[in-house]
């Protein structure tokens, strides 16, 4: 399945709330979700009945939306979920919320997942002082995930920082000035501030 290149903000709308898929955009008055709060398209206003099967997908989609991921990733992060001890959904959350694009956008280095994304395919980061491009990586406590050196003089990521919002959470500890993160404790479900049902992708991918 190809990866969504269309507009994003038409994403949050079908979702009915805002995804922060577009950075800094999402936090000011221009965000299409404060003008327009319902679902894109000609039918996008129609009150349509939702099934419990309807609520399920719902969910799914939006988590796939939230972190950038594919239905074939999706599907197996779920199943490695189900195979970890502990509660299958919020396992999910966990394995998703240890991706290298989504701790580089949590730590501020990045305005969104997409950008932080794109960032780490572009070989900023290292994770331990060695060089990992790859965006699904998934990191383990103790990691350190630091701006490669030569890309700390960038203006981007020095007015990125500076503009930092506050992704940050507790199981991540942050040094802005050595452009520099490390993961400290694993992340709880209280950690997440996504507003998702995880047990209906759950139920989802169980029949």
């Amino acid at each position: 399945m190809a990866r969504y290149t269309g507009p994003v903000c038409r994403l949050c709308r079908r979702e009915g709330q805002k995804l922060y898929l577009k950075g800094d955009k999402c936090y000011t008055d221009k965000c299409p979700v404060s003008k327009r709060n319902y679902a894109p398209g000609q039918h996008g206003q129609s009150r349509k009945k939702v099934t419990e099967y309807g609520l399920q997908l719902r969910e799914k989609q939006k988590v796939r939306r939230f972190y950038g991921i594919q239905e074939s990733q999706m599907r197996m992060y779920f199943n490695k979920a189900d195979r970890m001890t502990g509660i299958t959904g919020e396992n999910l959350l966990k394995l998703l919320e240890l991706r290298l694009d989504n701790v580089v956008y949590r730590l501020g280095f990045a305005t969104s997942r997409a950008e932080a994304r794109q960032l780490v395919r572009h070989g900023h980061f290292t994770v331990n002082g060695k060089k990992v491009d790859i965006p699904s990586y998934i990191l383990k406590v103790g990691d350190v995930v630091e701006i490669k050196e030569k890309s700390k003089n960038s203006p981007k990521f020095k007015e990125t920082i500076e503009n930092h919002r506050g992704n940050a959470v507790r199981w991540l500890e942050v040094s802005p000035e050595e452009y520099r993160g490390r993961i400290v404790a694993e992340p709880a479900r209280d950690d997440i501030d996504i507003p998702v049902e995880e047990h209906l992708i759950v139920e989802l991918y169980s029949k």
